[in-house]
């Protein structure tokens, strides 16, 4: 008993739509299906270490993506990391004075820079400047310096 053209026909239509849904999932989980820069404005902040920020991540407040990262580079004279971020236009209310941190979305999630607003009363614009930054924690060095204190702990008690 031979299968119908017709089944053949589905099965093969079934094949392709499953790997065009493996195909769109694929640029949705690495965020290059994000909105374009037409409609964003830059700013820019230096962070002493970026940790596994990437370009392309998502750059958020409050928990809403409003923007990502487009580049990162490392400043020779400053010794620190330049982080560009494109902000969607719409969120163009956040004040000049906000802060940036870098986040690990989960425990072994991705990072992204989170945004927190500040007080002021005007707003950052195209080519603005966060100054107020904190860095990535590197757990590697935050485990060491656990391990460090509780051996030196342990050696005062021994005396």
């Amino acid at each position: 008993m031979q299968p119908s053209r017709n089944q053949d026909t589905l099965v093969g239509l079934f094949v392709a739509a499953g790997i065009a849904g493996l195909f769109f999932l694929s640029l949705k989980v690495s965020n290059l299906s994000a909105f374009s820069q037409d409609e964003s404005y830059t700013i820019t902040a230096r962070f002493e270490n970026t940790g596994g920020l990437k370009v392309r991540s998502a750059v958020s407040a409050a928990g809403v993506k409003v923007g990502q990262v487009s580049d990162i580079y490392f400043d020779s004279k400053t010794y620190q990391a330049v982080v560009t971020m494109h902000i969607n236009q719409q969120y163009n209310t956040l004040p000049d004075d906000t802060t940036a941190s870098i986040f690990t979305s989960g425990l072994l999630g991705e990072q992204y820079v989170n945004l927190e607003p500040g007080g002021s009363d005007s707003y950052l614009t195209d080519n603005g400047k966060i100054d107020i930054t904190q860095p990535a924690i590197i757990l590697e060095k935050a485990i060491g310096q656990f391990l460090f204190k509780a051996a030196e702990e342990k050696g005062e008690a021994k005396e």
